[in-house]
């Protein structure tokens, strides 16, 4: 018999998505710093947009720390398949990479699989590959507690097997949950079909046998904030959050380049003056709901640091950012196609965050002192909401007209509210306190990446 590896050799599998991507990169740079040897598992498609990135960042281009080494394996769709259908994507995998998993683990001595929680159809390869598993959480340790609840929302009628919300379970099934109605949970609006939705829906009903298999839990939130939620998951999770790139070496993983000039600019306004907006990688504005989020940006006259990505607009041509571009010309704002999040919230110019509420972006932001304006769009973004605007109270909600339309004196108005409530600002730097000292030496999230890194080392 062969003898183990001279370092715990670790197989990381993120879901294809941006934001799942992120995370389980940083937990990679984590691991590596104590001496963890980590292969990082994307598809074709998602490793070639993340190396033209890292090479395309100007001053930002990326670098990986020693140990992590780049994996990739064809997701079985063609090449001109349309990778945004979740379902599509989701159902074609396992036939695609289980094999190719198979081989890395024997080939490289693989002892851990660390498993992003929408990639569990890939647990079956623990017993037969002889690999032990951490199930990592992209999201809250509270929507992953409502996740476990799933099939108790479907006996208790909360829920139906197809997937159709009807009631608010607030205080049913999960007291100790920030407050979300029904409509809102976390699986809710995900898919482009009723056929998606409903496959989607069966997986969190999943969620349960997933967790039996998993050796450990690991997530990225903090024991100070989201203790009552831990507690209700079935099994000890280790809280190892907010996670975070490297100081010392510049983001990788994201799957367009920065652009350089945002903090050149961020350098030369006020402390205290920019709104920062940025929606991540999933979420589209149509044209009507686009016109008001710059005309409401206008309207406040402040500066702002506006995040277009490439897909982000649906029915819009280049003419119309083009048109933004020039309006905002004389220094008002500044709209580039991507930004390194983490060092613009960092920004001292930096006064607020209009955000989708990902996990990830909360997660950056509370690390940052942000303070958030609310516009969630799917999934788990409502909890997050729920958390900022009811449990922290570090932000503040927009409301949709009776169009389903985000309204430029909405966004001019919550705005102003936003940033002269001095109770925010004070809540968002307390928030920030406890964040730091979590993931600092003798941190509750410093304590656990160690106990995680020694459950790695035992093989």
């Amino acid at each position: 018999m062969a003898a183990a590896p001279r370092h715990p050799r670790v197989l990381m599998l993120p879901f294809r998505a941006q934001g799942h991507v992120m995370p389980l990169m940083e937990l990679s740079h984590r691991l590596a710093e104590h001496g963890v040897e980590v292969y990082f598992v994307n598809t074709d498609f998602n490793h070639a947009r993340i190396i033209r990135a890292m090479e395309g960042g100007g001053d930002q281009t990326g670098a990986l720390l020693a140990g992590i080494h780049m994996v990739s394996f064809s997701d079985g769709m063609a090449p001109d398949a349309d990778r945004s259908n979740i379902g599509k994507l989701s159902e074609g995998l396992p036939a695609a990479m289980l094999g190719r998993f198979n081989e890395l683990i024997r080939s490289k001595e693989i002892r851990w699989m660390v498993v992003d929680v929408p990639m569990v159809w890939v647990l079956e390869l623990a017993a037969t590959a002889g690999v032990r598993v951490a199930l990592f959480l992209p999201f809250s340790a509270a929507v992953f507690a409502m996740r476990t609840h799933a099939p108790k929302m479907v006996e208790d009628d909360i829920r139906d097997e197809d997937a159709i919300c009807s009631v608010n379970i607030n205080g049913h099934a999960c007291p100790k949950m920030p407050a979300v109605d029904a409509h809102e949970l976390p699986w809710s609006g995900v898919g482009k079909t009723p056929e998606v939705r409903r496959a989607i829906f069966q997986t969190v009903i999943k969620t349960g046998a997933a967790l039996a298999l998993a050796d450990s839990i690991v997530c990225n939130t903090f024991q100070e904030i989201e203790s009552e939620a831990l507690a209700l998951i079935p099994k000890t999770a280790l809280a190892v959050g907010p996670l975070e790139a490297p100081k010392a070496t510049p983001a990788v993983g994201y799957f367009w380049p920065d652009d350089p000039v945002c903090l050149a600019w961020l350098d030369v306004q006020a402390p205290g003056s920019v709104v920062y907006v940025a929606f991540a990688s999933l979420v589209v504005f149509d044209a009507t709901q686009l016109q008001e989020l710059a005309d409401g940006l206008a309207l406040t006259g402040r500066p702002f640091l506006w995040v277009v990505r490439p897909n982000f607009a649906a029915g819009v041509g280049d003419g119309w950012l083009d048109e933004v571009r020039r309006r905002v010309g004389d220094g008002t704002g500044l709209v580039v196609g991507w930004a390194p999040q983490q060092r613009v919230l960092a920004h001292p110019s930096v006064a607020c965050f209009v955000t989708h509420c990902g996990w990830n972006s909360i997660m950056e932001g509370a690390r940052h002192s942000a303070r958030f304006l609310c516009w969630p769009h799917f999934g788990d973004q409502f909890c997050n909401r729920s958390y900022v605007c009811d449990v922290w109270r570090t932000g503040v909600r927009l409301c949709t007209d009776e169009r389903g339309v985000v309204t430029k004196e909405e966004v001019r108005f919550k705005l102003e509210r936003l940033l002269g409530d001095e109770g925010i600002r004070a809540r968002a730097l307390s928030l920030k306190s406890a964040a730091r000292a979590s993931v600092a030496g003798g941190g509750s999230s410093h304590q656990n990446l160690l106990r995680f890194v020694n459950l790695l080392r035992e093989q």
